[in-house]
């Protein structure tokens, strides 16, 4: 758990420093961060990028959290529909949520006009999309996709 910690804090750490982070020799380390990844607990390391500092250069764009319910909601409705957005990369997160609306995205358009295209593309031509509710952002307090993980008991 301290590895896989570390790794969600900083994932750029040479070997070196995330063996003495978590106080193993550096062979350990590797051998267990190698583990790790084999499992699947490690899916893949990204890059977060400052979106302050970007916005200077690219502008800043629209964040949207959209509320998506379909007419039907069959496994083959739900699952045509969940790779439709699935596949834009316009939308940065997709949820199949219970109860209420029966998805939930997380979207982010260059301005008005690039996330009308989007909501056009995925929600208006799509026959089976009864309702879509839209909540624009005004700032983001808060961004972490770190995953909160039990500390290991100390004996």
């Amino acid at each position: 758990m301290a590895l896989l910690d570390q790794l969600q804090q900083d994932a750029s750490l040479t070997n070196q420093a995330l063996a003495e982070r978590v106080h193993v020799s550096p062979p350990t380390c590797l051998r267990r961060v190698k583990r790790l990844v084999d499992a699947g607990l490690v899916e893949r390391q990204v890059a977060i990028l400052d979106r302050d500092r970007l916005a200077r250069l690219a502008g800043y764009g629209l964040d949207a959290v959209a509320e998506i319910t379909l007419d039907r909601q069959d496994d083959a409705a739900m699952a045509a529909f969940e790779a439709k957005v699935v596949a834009e990369a316009a939308v940065q997160q997709c949820y199949r949520v219970s109860p209420g609306p029966d998805f939930i995205l997380v979207v982010h358009a260059p301005d008005m006009p690039g996330y009308l295209a989007l909501a056009q593309r995925l929600f208006t031509a799509d026959a089976n999309v009864r309702n879509v509710k839209a909540f624009f952002a005004v700032k983001r307090a808060k961004f972490d996709p770190r995953l909160v993980l039990p500390r290991p008991a100390r004996g």
